[in-house]
């Protein structure tokens, strides 16, 4: 059988360790299909091009590989955009591979199925890095060094698009081999200014994000040498475990942020200090350790460490420990606090125990994929958190309707883990047509859905700002549990914590696709999350 383009795409993605492709395939990208049939790569069909991408990105925020999905130009791709994005805000490594229209026609306006304007344009306002494959000869190279940017740096989305012609054209069989990912060299004064600021703080803050994740060890053994608690919002939870005196929740941290002289961010945008926490701490200094040179430029700190995360922390581990004197261990202080802001919480109502619940059920590996909700909102501070990747989160874009396709991108990762997805009655129906992908490839996630018809965050704003006016924020929705089991799932409904936590317990034990529909109201009199997210905001 002739080679063809498609067939060294596949190969250089085998070469690259990629086992799973999500995809929808079309007629732009049928070799490349055929090519995938024959390989000993899984590929997982999907109902929608977003659910595609949004399980690649769910892939990739879970194992840290790349997350590859297919799909067909124009449309196709633009369906799998709002995904792509998502990726590229929360600093995944994603490959989208796409076709184009025939070579010819490319730019041509004259109206080819699904041509684009310039749709190599568009990928590249997406993604970290994007090209076209003109010819055969090009492939190998071409899908390899989009693989090396995907992970490379600051990991994010890559593209690729191969015209209707290119694809299935005669092709050697060339495989584009891994280049090896290295780390910028550590600066040495940049270390040592760092280490001198560190030395001298009294009340140390370090605060993570996704950046730092393979930097956990490190940053435990920071905080103990700081006596510093470890901050994290979404990207960073489980960094340092919330079972960890160390270990804060951005709600918790908040309460440490007056007192703060020096701020230690790793592999984070700070996003609390610019834009939820109010008040920045008079004479605060700041270090950041971020791979990406542009945040030094963005955040302007005190003193930027660019570097890989796990290296440049071992290091300034090392200098301090020249100069660092044990400090008294705080560990009973900081736990006090999280303790007494525990409490606290207790006033956003129901939330916090349907949390509680699932914690409860969820075994000590589980995944837990946030939504776009009232809950998705508290499990930010509500939901403890044990180890880097296993609470996932789409990050700054907050693309509703994520949650569902991304946990079961996790669980094509992870079989034999239990994955929970928690959603809104409105942010589910995105992806509701994915319950059919669940049940054909037997993806185990466990889909809780919290049923208050509407659009709850947006009714409550509508309520707040507008004198009581609602507009398109209340839903008429179906009945979630027998829907599931039109669909060959399991599907229940329960109105209490105490029956979600035994109701999950049991769907969990199956390992089959499962939908829980938690009857809710809104609102209830009960404070909303908001109040810890954004303190001193209207919103609070």
């Amino acid at each position: 059988m002739t080679n063809t383009t498609a067939d060294v795409i596949v190969q250089t993605l085998i070469a690259h360790g990629v086992e799973v492709v999500f995809g929808l395939p079309g007629v732009q990208t049928y070799p490349l299909f055929d090519a995938l049939a024959r390989s000993s790569i899984a590929t997982i069909g999907v109902r929608h091009e977003q659910a595609a991408a949004y399980m690649a990105f769910g892939y990739a925020q879970a194992t840290g590989r790349t997350g590859v999905y297919c799909v067909v130009p124009g449309p196709g791709f633009l369906n799998s955009s709002a995904a792509l994005i998502s990726a590229h805000g929360a600093s995944a490594p994603v490959l989208c591979i796409t076709g184009e229209v025939p070579s010819r026609f490319i730019g041509s306006g004259l109206g080819h199925l699904h041509e684009m304007p310039d749709q190599l344009a568009t990928m590249r306002s997406l993604t970290k890095w994007a090209a076209t494959i003109d010819h055969p000869t090009q492939a190998a190279e071409i899908t390899a060094r989009a693989l090396y940017h995907a992970r490379s740096g600051r990991p994010r989305p890559t593209a690729i698009a191969i015209p209707w012609d290119v694809l299935g054209a005669p092709a050697p069989l060339a495989v584009g081999q891994p280049v090896p990912v290295t780390t910028p060299p550590l600066e040495p004064a940049s270390i040592a200014h760092a280490a001198e600021i560190l030395a001298r703080a009294k009340q140390p803050m370090i605060m993570v994000g996704s950046g730092a994740r393979a930097a956990a060890d490190e940053i435990a053994e920071m905080a103990r040498l700081l006596q510093a608690p470890v901050v994290s919002f979404r990207g960073g939870r489980g960094i340092v475990s919330d079972e960890d005196p160390y270990g804060f929740t951005s709600a918790v941290g908040f309460e440490r942020w007056p007192a703060t002289d020096v701020l230690l961010g790793v592999g984070s945008r700070l996003e609390l200090t610019w834009y939820r926490w109010p008040a920045r701490p008079p004479g605060l200094r700041t270090v950041l350790v971020d791979i990406d040179p542009r945040q030094a430029v963005r955040l302007q700190p005190d003193v930027s460490v660019v570097g890989d995360a796990k290296e440049a922390m071992a290091a300034l581990i090392r200098e301090l420990a020249y100069t660092e004197s044990p400090r008294p261990d705080r560990s009973a202080e900081f736990a006090q606090l999280k303790h007494q802001k525990a409490a606290e919480f207790r006033d956003i109502g129901p939330d916090l125990d349907y949390l509680a619940a699932i914690r409860a059920a969820l075994p000590p590996d589980g995944f837990f994929v946030e939504e776009i909700c009232q809950v998705g909102f508290a499990s930010y501070f509500g939901f403890p958190v044990r180890a880097p990747r296993e609470f996932i989160s789409c990050g700054h874009q907050g693309t509703l309707g994520f949650g569902y396709p991304t946990a079961l991108g996790v669980k094509s990762a992870f079989h034999e883990r239990p994955v929970v997805s928690v959603s809104g009655d409105g942010g589910f129906v995105f992806g509701l047509a994915e319950l059919a992908t669940a049940v054909q490839y037997n993806l185990g996630v466990v889909a809780v859905v919290f049923d208050n018809e509407a659009f709850g965050n947006v009714l409550l704003d509508q309520q707040r700002l507008f004198d009581g006016r609602e507009i398109g924020s209340r839903l008429r929705n179906p009945d979630f549990a027998a829907l599931a089991q039109a669909f060959g799932a399991a599907g229940y409904t329960v109105r209490a914590p105490a029956e979600l936590e035994t109701t999950l317990a049991k769907a969990l034990a199956d390992g089959q696709p499962a939908v829980i529909c938690v009857k809710t109201s809104l609102g209830g009199g009960s404070a909303s999350p908001w109040k810890y997210l954004m303190p001193g905001s209207r919103a609070g």
